[in-house]
């Protein structure tokens, strides 16, 4: 067994980094290259001849590891200052960006003829942001102390719990023909008093802890813990401790990933851990992206690709032109940055929809949809998003 995940793993890392060399020298996102290369490793004969079906699982929990630590990360450059100077924009960025794209994905899928509970779990999918795709094309080009990277990161956030929202709303209605008001009101409260928690935490009590610390002149609590245990295994420790709360309460673990990273961010001057995190990432991060594209089967698409591709068309211009107005204040270019940062569905939209298609909402036909929308956006996204960066620095791209 072991030989065989070590040879999985070999095989793997070596098509991811020489997919994302090639996609970089031809001025294109490495991670596009890290998808395809998925792509065609799930779509040929290496999936068979490497046995990747028999303990996909593996693959699976790398790849959940390695957004966690890609999430937290961005997190550790994101003070939560930060967030506060464009919260309010974030906010309107986040609402916009989920009642645009699910109110006309909703009438596309009715006007075509399908199931209004089906067409309420697409649109729903359809209102979902994967941060972890937006922040891999921002991190790549150094733009994360950009204000338009703030807005989208901090709009991402709410987009989860806005997501988590309307998904527990639907799921009330497909199972049992009427909204659970109280079940979904608690569902959403726990997760705003989560993420409204950890900020206070982090932007309140963490700097006063901090300036203690500072005032102090003999060894301190976090000095002498400093000495027993390496930063890396603090840091570890807080990702994954947050990271396992959020899914307790209902949000993707990599929000709470996102948070411990800006929970830590505040003592990362005594627990210096940044460059160790890059050494990790630089191994683990690929196979999140190579997961998404060993998941699509494109034997799946050839009956459904006209709808599939007027979904997706629908995905990515009312994130843009949602998003968009909601930036709109920053000006022209940088709303054209938020909306196209806020397109990619990857992973959050497919787990909408297998929620769905879990409960019998949604057919075979609609959840590869959803998978052809997923994907095609997390493509695309990083391609407008690195053209609209330039256009405002007015350079070429350089990654």
């Amino acid at each position: 067994m072991i030989e065989i995940i070590l040879l999985q793993l070999f095989v793997l890392i070596l098509f991811a980094k020489i997919a994302a060399i090639i996609f970089e020298f031809v001025r294109l996102p490495p991670l596009v290259g890290e998808i395809v290369a998925g792509i065609i490793i799930g779509n040929t004969f290496i999936f068979d001849l490497l046995q990747l079906g028999t303990n996909i699982e593996v693959l699976s929990v790398l790849a959940e590891i390695g957004v966690i630590f890609l999430l937290f990360a961005i997190g550790l450059e994101t003070p939560f200052s930060d967030l506060k100077r464009v919260g309010g924009t974030a906010i309107l960025v986040a609402i916009l960006g989920v009642i645009f794209p699910f109110m006309f994905g909703y009438l596309l899928i009715v006007s075509s003829g399908f199931p209004q509970v089906e067409a309420l779990f697409i649109g729903a999918a359809m209102t979902a942001t994967s941060i972890g795709i937006t922040a891999r094309v921002i991190k790549d080009m150094n733009m994360m102390n950009s204000i338009e990277s703030k807005v989208i990161i901090g709009a991402a956030v709410i987009d989860d719990v806005l997501g988590l929202v309307i998904l527990a709303m639907i799921s009330g209605i497909a199972s049992g023909g009427a909204m659970d008001i109280v079940g979904t009101v608690m569902v959403a409260a726990l997760a705003v008093i989560f993420v409204v928690a950890v900020v206070f935490v982090g932007s309140g009590l963490l700097p006063k802890v901090r300036k203690q610390v500072r005032e102090f002149r003999t060894p301190t609590p976090v000095m002498s813990m400093r000495r027993k245990i390496s930063p890396l295994a603090v840091a570890i420790i807080v990702c994954f401790g947050l990271s396992a709360a959020a899914s307790y309460f209902g949000l993707a673990a990599i929000i709470g990933a996102f948070l411990a990273g800006m929970v830590f961010a505040e003592f990362k001057d005594l627990f210096p851990v940044g460059e160790q995190f890059e050494a990790i990432n630089e191994f683990l991060v690929p196979f999140f992206f190579l997961y998404i594209g060993i998941s699509v089967d494109l034997s799946a698409f050839g009956g459904v690709a006209i709808l599939a591709l007027m979904i997706t068309f629908v995905a990515i211009a009312t994130k843009f032109i949602g998003c968009g107005l909601g930036a709109y204040r920053l000006g022209v270019k940088s709303a054209a940055i938020v909306g196209v940062g806020m397109a990619p569905r990857g992973e959050v939209g497919l787990i909408i929809a297998s929620v769905g298609l879990t409960i019998g909402s949604i057919s075979n036909d609609m959840f590869s949809i959803v998978v052809f929308m997923s994907l095609l956006t997390t493509l695309v996204a990083p391609l407008l998003l690195t053209y609209t960066f330039n256009w405002k620095m007015g350079r070429t791209a350089r990654y």
